[in-house]
């Protein structure tokens, strides 16, 4: 990756909706050199796709929770079913594994309170193999990701 590429990618991240001639203009190349760079940076897989942002709370999602999720046993089979069953609830927005206390961090919007006792007793509760759950409030997002700084 060249100065260009890395220049691409933070343009992209920052606004993808910018045409192929905005983006050639930023980084000073040609808009079909402008587009091959993007193509090959597509096939590469560093570009994984094209997403807009949206605000949770304009869409009446205003508790973000995160939830430590610790299982009954650490093998293969129980961490499989774990993760295909958090696959199928569309109120994890995220789930990742994790290495000290807990197993799993998992994230959740949810509209209010209430929402949310429906979403644990429906949905986390239901999840496989869970030995314990320790939940958190976000009371107020400090900094949003904005996308990867590109190292030179």
């Amino acid at each position: 990756m060249d100065r260009a590429d890395r220049a691409l990618l933070e343009a992209l991240q920052a606004d993808s909706s910018r045409s192929i001639a905005e983006l050639a203009s930023l980084v000073n190349l040609s808009p079909s050199a402008c587009h091959r760079r993007i193509k090959a940076l597509e096939e590469q897989g560093l570009i994984l796709g094209y997403a807009a942002r949206v605000d949770a709370r304009r869409l009446g999602l205003s508790v973000e929770v995160f939830v430590e999720i610790t299982l009954t046993s650490q093998s293969r089979e129980a961490m499989d079913r774990f993760e295909r069953a958090v696959g199928d609830f569309d109120d994890i927005l995220e789930c990742h594994l994790m290495s000290g206390g807990a197993d799993y961090l998992l994230r959740v919007a949810a509209k209010d309170l209430d929402h949310f006792d429906s979403v644990h007793r429906d949905c986390l509760a239901r999840l496989p193999g869970v030995s314990s759950m320790k939940t958190s409030f976000s009371l107020r997002r400090i900094k949003r990701f904005e996308g990867y700084s590109v190292p030179i």
